[in-house]
C-alpha cells in the first residue's frame, strides 16, 4: 500500500491542512513555527509502532477554539492509499465487490480507532430478473405437482405458491436474501418429501439466486473483513523528530531500576530500542556481571555483529562496525568506520552530533518496524539531519532517495534539504492567523517560506556553472533569454548560432561581472565574456584585463554586432532587434498600463531600453526590460518572423561569428587566458 495524498483537520494549529499529494518522498517545506511538526504528528496518530490511542483535546484540539467543538467523532486525519495488483487480488478475495483500481481511503478521528472505505461495485440486484427466476421456479415445481397423487401434489403446489410470495423481490435486498433462503429451504424439503425434483436448468437457475441471497446476506461480514485486512496491512508510521539520543555510556544497573520505577528517559527508551534491534537483553548482562563473563562478553559479541549488519545494510555510504563492550555495570556502546588500513574506535557520545544523529535514526527505525515489513513503514522525519554539515544534509537527501524503498515524509527549512531534482516533491507549509496551518501542493507562499527554496535553486544553478567546462558570461536574464532563443533559431534555419560548447551564464548584473569571471576562472573553466557597448562596460573590460582575469580577445562587445558604418555609439543586447519590433514588444507588454497614455520616444537616446525608461517616466510608469524580453521569448516559439527580422538576423549572426572565433582562438591557446 502507498499513501497517495492526506489531510489533517483540527489538529494544534492545523484546521483544515487541504489535500496533501504524497510521493515517494515528499518534501515540506515551511519556516519556523508554520505547522510542519503538527502534520507529521497528526499523520503518526493513524498507526504508530505502539498501536494506536486517543487523542487528548486539550492537548490537540486548535487552541483558539472551544472545548466543547471537539467530539470523539471529530475528524483529525483522511488518507488515501494506491493498492497494487497482488493487494487488489488479496482484498477481492474477501470481499468480492471491492472496486480494484480506485484509492481505498483510511482515516481516524479524536476517539481511539480509525475507519476504512473501500471502493465498491453495488450488488447486482436486478428485480426484474429476479421476478422471472422465482416465477420459473414456482411454475416449474407446480408442474412437477401435476405428475403426483393428490395429496402429494396439493402439497408441492401449496409450498411453490409459498415460495412464489415469499421470494419475490422488495425494495430491501437483505429482507429479501434472507426471505429466499428460507423460501428455497422450505421448496427444497417439499420437493423431497414428494420425491420430485426440478429439471437441471430450472436447479441451476434457483441455485444462482440462492448464491446472490447468500452474498447479500454475508456482504457486510465480508465488508467488515475487508477493513480489517486495509486496517492490518497499513504501513506503520516511523515518526522521528529532533535529536534521537543514545547514550555511549550505559550503566545498566540504573536503567534497570528507572525502568523499574516507571522512570524512563528519552535515552533508556532509545536505548531499549538499540538493544532489541541487537537482540540484547540488558536484564541477562546485568544477571551475569558477576557470574559468567564469559557468557556475557559472548552475548555482546553476537550483538555487536548483528547491529553492525543492520546498521551497514542501510547505510551504504561507509562501512560501520559497531562493538558492544561490557565492564562491569556498565556498557560502551564503540563505533569505528572500517578502512583498509586500520579502524578507529570511537565511543558514541564523542562522535559528532551529525553522526549521532545518524545512527540513533538508524536504530529506531530499526526497532520500530522489527517484526513487521520494513519495505512498508512509511518514515516521518521532523527536520532530518538538522546538525549535520551543508555538504552532508545534501548526502542525506540522496541516502534516503537511493538507499530505501520506504515512502518518505520530511520536513525541512534547510536549501541543502530542498530536492531540487525534483521539485515534484516539495509541498510548502503556510500559515496565517485566520486559517492556521496550510499546505499547498505546488510551491507559493511568503517570501521567508520560499526563501530555503530560492537559495537551493540558487545554489543548485551556481553549482550547475561548474559543469559546463565553457561558459559566455552576460550581464543579465534578459541578455540570457535573447541570445539563447536567437541562437536555437538562427541554427535551426542554417544560420550562425553560439557554439553548442559554450554555456551561456547570466552574472545578475553588469557589477557582477567581475567576481563571476574570478569565481570561474579559480576553476580553470573557460570564459568568454559579452559586454554591452557603453562607457561603464569599458571600464569592466578595462578591470578584467588589468586583473589578469582575461585577455583582450576573451571579451566581446556587443558592438561586434554592427556594421562599422552604422555602429552606435552606445548599444545594449535589446539593440540587436530592430527599434519598431522592440516598441511594439514594450507596448503590448505593457498595453494595460498605456491604456489612455502617450508616450513620447526620443530617438536621439541611442540604446532602445534607455528611449523606454525615459518615455515611460515622463507618463508616470515605471519600466522594466523583463516584461517585453518575456513576450519575445512567447513569440519565438509561435511567430519567430515576426520579431527576427533580416536586420536583426544579420545583427545576431554577425555578434555569434565574434563570438565563436574568440572562443575557437582561446581554445587553441589550450584554454589558458595568459601565457
Amino acid at each position: 500500500m502507498q499513501l497517495s495524498s492526506f489531510r489533517i483537520q483540527n489538529f494544534r494549529s492545523i484546521a483544515d491542512s487541504g489535500e496533501i499529494m504524497a510521493s515517494r518522498i515528499t518534501a515540506l517545506l515551511g519556516r519556523n513555527e508554520s505547522g510542519k511538526t503538527n502534520l507529521l504528528r497528526a499523520l503518526a496518530s493513524l498507526k504508530p509502532p505502539e498501536g494506536i490511542s486517543e487523542l487528548s483535546k486539550i492537548k490537540d484540539f486548535p487552541r483558539n477554539r472551544r472545548l466543547s467543538e471537539c467530539t470523539p467523532d471529530t475528524p483529525v486525519v483522511e488518507t488515501s492509499w494506491e493498492l497494487t495488483e497482488q493487494e487488489w487480488n488479496l482484498l477481492q478475495g474477501i470481499w468480492p465487490r471491492a472496486k480494484a483500481g480506485e484509492p481505498v481511503r483510511v482515516g481516524r478521528n479524536y476517539a481511539k480507532g480509525r475507519w476504512v472505505s473501500i471502493p465498491a461495485n453495488p450488488i447486482e440486484f436486478d428485480q426484474k430478473h429476479i421476478s422471472s427466476v422465482v416465477k420459473k421456479t414456482s411454475l416449474a415445481a407446480k408442474a412437477v405437482a401435476d405428475k403426483l397423487e393428490e395429496g402429494a401434489k396439493l402439497s408441492l403446489v401449496a409450498a411453490a405458491d409459498a415460495f412464489a410470495e415469499q421470494s419475490a423481490p422488495g425494495d430491501c435486498a437483505k429482507t429479501w436474501a434472507s426471505a429466499l433462503k428460507s423460501a428455497t429451504e422450505a421448496l427444497g424439503i417439499a420437493l423431497a418429501a414428494a420425491d420430485a425434483e426440478l429439471s437441471e436448468k430450472q436447479d441451476d437457475a434457483l441455485s444462482s439466486l440462492a448464491d446472490l441471497a447468500e452474498q447479500i446476506l454475508n456482504d457486510e461480514t465480508a465488508h467488515q473483513s475487508a477493513r480489517n485486512w486495509v486496517g492490518q496491512h497499513l504501513p506503520t508510521f516511523v515518526y522521528l523528530a529532533d535529536y534521537p539520543e543514545i547514550e555511549g555510556h550505559q550503566d545498566i544497573s540504573a536503567f534497570l531500576q528507572r525502568k523499574q520505577q516507571d522512570q524512563q528517559t528519552d535515552a533508556d527508551i532509545n536505548f531499549e530500542k538499540m538493544c532489541r534491534v541487537a537482540d540484547l537483553d540488558p536484564e541477562r548482562l546485568q544477571e551475569l556481571v558477576n557470574s559468567n563473563t564469559e557468557e556475557r562478553n559472548q552475548l555482546a559479541n553476537r550483538a555487536s555483529a548483528v547491529i553492525s549488519g543492520e546498521l551497514q545494510s542501510l547505510w551504504t555510504d561507509r562501512k560501520l562496525k559497531v562493538r558492544f563492550n561490557p565492564d562491569g555495570n556498565h556498557l560502551e556502546t564503540m563505533v569505528s568506520e572500517v578502512t583498509d588500513n586500520y579502524d578507529v574506535e570511537v565511543n558514541l557520545d564523542e562522535r559528532s552530533r551529525g553522526f549521532q544523529w545518524f545512527f540513533g535514526f538508524y536504530m529506531i527505525f530499526s526497532a520500530d518496524t522489527q517484526g513487521g515489513e520494513k519495505d512498508g513503514a512509511i518514515l516521518l522525519l521532523d527536520e532530518p539531519g538538522l546538525y549535520l554539515h551543508a555538504k552532508s544534509q545534501g548526502d542525506l537527501l540522496r541516502h534516503l532517495e537511493n538507499d530505501f524503498k520506504n515512502q518518505i515524509l520530511y520536513t525541512t527549512h534547510s536549501p541543502f534539504m530542498v530536492p531540487t531534482h525534483h521539485l515534484d516533491w516539495v509541498r510548502t507549509v503556510n500559515i496565517s492567523v485566520d486559517k492556521g496551518t496550510s499546505v499547498t501542493n505546488d510551491p507559493t507562499g511568503d517570501a521567508r517560506t520560499l526563501f530555503p527554496l530560492q537559495a537551493a535553486l540558487g545554489y543548485d544553478l551556481a553549482q550547475s556553472l561548474f559543469l559546463g567546462g565553457a561558459n559566455l558570461v552576460v550581464e543579465g536574464v534578459t541578455d540570457y533569454w535573447l541570445l539563447s532563443a536567437a541562437s536555437e533559431y538562427l541554427s535551426e534555419i542554417g544560420g550562425v548560432g553560439l557554439d553548442s560548447r559554450l554555456t551561456l551564464t547570466p552574472a545578475g548584473g553588469a557589477q557582477k561581472i567581475p567576481y563571476m569571471v574570478s569565481l570561474l576562472v579559480s576553476e580553470n573553466l573557460d570564459v568568454i565574456v559579452l559586454l554591452d557597448h557603453e562607457k561603464d562596460a569599458a571600464a569592466t573590460k578595462n578591470g578584467l584585463i588589468k586583473g589578469k582575469l582575461l585577455r583582450d580577445q576573451n571579451v566581446v562587445s556587443i558592438a561586434d554586432a554592427f556594421l562599422e558604418e552604422s555602429r552606435p555609439n552606445e548599444a545594449d543586447v535589446e539593440d540587436l532587434l530592430d527599434a519598431a519590433v522592440y516598441e511594439a514588444l514594450v507596448r503590448e507588454s505593457y498595453e494595460k498600463e498605456l491604456q489612455g497614455k502617450t508616450l513620447k520616444i526620443n530617438e536621439r537616446i541611442p540604446r532602445l531600453a534607455k528611449r523606454m525608461e525615459q518615455a515611460f517616466q515622463e507618463v508616470g510608469l515605471e519600466f522594466n526590460k523583463t516584461r517585453p524580453m518575456r513576450l519575445f521569448l512567447r513569440k519565438m516559439g509561435t511567430d519567430p518572423g515576426a520579431v527576427m527580422t533580416d536586420g536583426a538576423k544579420d545583427r545576431i549572426g554577425r555578434l555569434f561569428t565574434a563570438t565563436n572565433e574568440r572562443f575557437e582562438r582561446h581554445v587553441a591557446r589550450d584554454g589558458q587566458p595568459f601565457d
